[in-house]
């Protein structure tokens, strides 16, 4: 790997982080829109790939594998929180963070396993794994937040 792209992965994801922290904290007491919210921050996330004319199909196994990472990690926490507080918030995290992972690395497993069979071109770097997995799971997140609060407010 070349040390520019590599670089050139580290500040992408280092300023979306920016962006992402800045806008989850001024929203994140906005119960009914913080889930569109981490929709939209998803979507963000994956403009810098445009720039680099990288085709958003090369994404579609990170995003599979952080949609459900976060997504049912999501559940778990809310669950944690709504049974046990701060404490069944932070391990149901955790627990759900540790399962999660491994049944989404099934699915990412198998997608990348199509791609490959596809013979599509390989543009899988480290920068489209890492914005593939962080939009996934602010999709996954997003989708899951917005579900429980149209439904629990």
């Amino acid at each position: 790997m070349n040390k520019e792209k590599l670089m050139t992965a580290i500040l992408n994801i280092t300023l979306l982080t920016g962006i992402i922290l800045l806008v989850s904290y001024f929203f994140v007491t906005q119960k009914r829109i913080i889930g569109p919210i981490m929709i939209m921050l998803g979507v963000i996330s994956i403009l810098p790939l445009i720039l680099f004319k990288i085709p958003i199909r090369i994404l579609k196994a990170e995003i599979i594998f952080g949609l459900i990472d976060n997504g049912v990690l999501a559940i778990f926490a809310l669950s944690g929180a709504e049974l046990f507080g701060i404490l069944g918030a932070i391990v149901g995290g955790l627990v759900g963070n540790s399962i999660t992972d491994g049944f989404a690395g099934i699915f990412e497993g198998y997608e990348w396993q199509k791609i490959k069979k596809l013979k599509i071109k390989d543009k899988r770097t480290a920068l489209t794994v890492a914005i593939g997995k962080l939009s996934g799971c602010l999709f996954g997140g997003g989708i899951v937040l917005t579900i429980a609060w149209s439904i629990l407010t």
